[in-house]
């Protein structure tokens, strides 16, 4: 597509922007759950049991999130395909949207006994199901809309809105710290949150309902080039689909051992408290998120798998030093690791969701970034707070910890070497190359 077919660019930022609001309202819905599985989930729906035992069920209910996400890519990514990335996009914010207005009204196993574990089990899959058909469409809609130049850049701005809604459900986590006491907090204030969701919900519908469908999608449903079954045919291409699954796996489990795990580790062991973790949290969020359009550009500059690369080597080699400081370096050493965490795991984001998308034709695009994006987050994010919980426990410290987090480096760099995804830099304004040979 030349620069001159390209959408005009007001309409691309508009659908980029809208990208980046409606993934900011999936993500903050998806972490609310994360934070409050760390501070409160354990005794109202798994008492009884042992505070490592409690900790464990209510980290567990946060994995199935990321074990529906295959699930909601593989389904959304399908229909995406078939009929396009708009109608998807609609339905993966309704799906959260109601998921998370359930949790926050569910009774606890005080009042139905067994049944608030088992439903919050259910609700908690709803929200993988909707997060998992958000990631794709909102990126392939703001990359397919962009102007050639400017795909990285453009397609970066839906992964901001994960760091942002971590920001948000942090604040609103940290006012409700502020502002109730600990028994009102457990009691009730916990529900706030997933309320107030239902408000940003229907803010982000009235977005996306007014967006224009993908050119590039539009173009091959003209040119009768859709496929019947998309996922099967991206499921037959292990050589592409393996490698692009692996690239996020570093990035994802990092960052949910940053966000949850770390939370609960400085809380059990009295290092920092709740509400100074809080802040820290949304501290590195803001960095994170600055950091992405940063990665983005420089991988205009200098190419997409080079940026990523390098980022996943400064990520790699932080592991140790990141338990280091949070064990031994007051609040400051904490704050430290956690910005240098967030602003590695940032700039390998820019690039990462043009990386992921272009690897696949347009044909099967939807399917293949959405579940190879699921697949890394599963391998990666769902398990890597329960491993941290594991090993720790066991072994008393965190360096088995780093030592696993190192491992996950080194599938993710080898899954970055090996993807074949086009890419000519992009600060000449050539046209991307069909998604068949890296040129850079």
């Amino acid at each position: 597509m030349s620069e001159s077919a390209a959408p005009p660019r007001p309409a691309a930022r508009r659908v980029a922007l809208a990208g980046l609001i409606g993934t900011t309202i999936e993500w903050y819905d998806f972490f609310i759950y994360g934070t409050a599985a760390a501070l409160v989930f354990g005794p109202q729906f798994f008492p009884g049991a042992s505070p490592v035992a409690g900790t464990l069920a209510a980290l567990s209910t946060f994995a199935i999130g990321f074990v529906a996400r295959p699930v909601g890519g593989a389904l959304m990514g399908h229909w995406g395909d078939r009929i396009g990335r708009r109608s998807m996009l609609v339905l993966s914010l309704l799906v959260m949207g109601v998921g998370t207005l359930l949790i926050g009204l569910l009774p606890t196993y005080a009042t139905i006994g067994v049944a608030a574990p088992i439903l919050l089990v259910v609700l908690r899959f709803a929200q993988g199901l909707g997060v998992g058909g958000e990631w794709g469409g909102a990126t392939l809609l703001a990359l397919e809309h962009a102007p050639p130049s400017r795909r990285t850049l453009y397609s970066s701005l839906p992964q901001v809105g994960l760091p942002l809604g971590v920001v948000l459900a942090s604040l609103v986590f940290l006012v409700l710290r502020l502002s109730v006491d600990e028994a009102a907090f457990a009691a009730w204030g916990w529900r706030i949150p997933f309320l107030l969701s239902a408000l940003l919900v229907v803010f982000g519908l009235v977005l996306r309902l007014r967006l224009d469908e993908s050119p590039e999608f539009e173009r091959a449903r003209a040119q009768q080039e859709v496929r019947r079954s998309p996922l099967r045919d991206v499921l037959r291409a292990p050589r592409r689909l393996m490698p692009a699954s692996g690239v996020n796996i570093l990035a994802s489990g990092l960052g949910n051992v940053l966000l949850v795990f770390t939370l609960s580790y400085v809380a059990a062991r009295g290092l920092v408290g709740a509400s100074t973790m809080l802040a820290i949290t949304t501290v590195t969020a803001l960095v994170w998120a600055a950091a992405i359009p940063v990665g983005a550009l420089l991988a205009q500059r200098f190419g997409r798998r080079a940026v990523i690369t390098a980022s996943l080597v400064v990520l790699t080699l932080w592991a140790f030093p990141y338990f280091w400081l949070v064990d031994g370096g007051g609040t400051a050493g904490v704050l430290v690791a956690c910005l240098v965490a967030g602003a590695g795991i940032g700039m390998t984001s820019g690039p990462y969701g043009a990386f992921i998308a272009e690897a696949f034709p347009t044909a099967v695009r939807y399917s293949g970034a959405s579940v190879s994006y699921a697949i890394g987050s599963v391998l990666g994010g769902a398990i890597a707070p329960i491993v941290a919980t594991l090993l720790v426990a066991a072994t008393g410290s965190a360096t088995a910890l780093s030592a696993y987090l190192v491992l996950l480096g080194l599938v993710s760099l080898a899954a970055a070497r090996a993807l074949r995804s086009p890419h000519t830099v992009e600060h000449s304004t050539a046209a991307p190359a069909p998604a068949v040979a890296e040129t850079a």
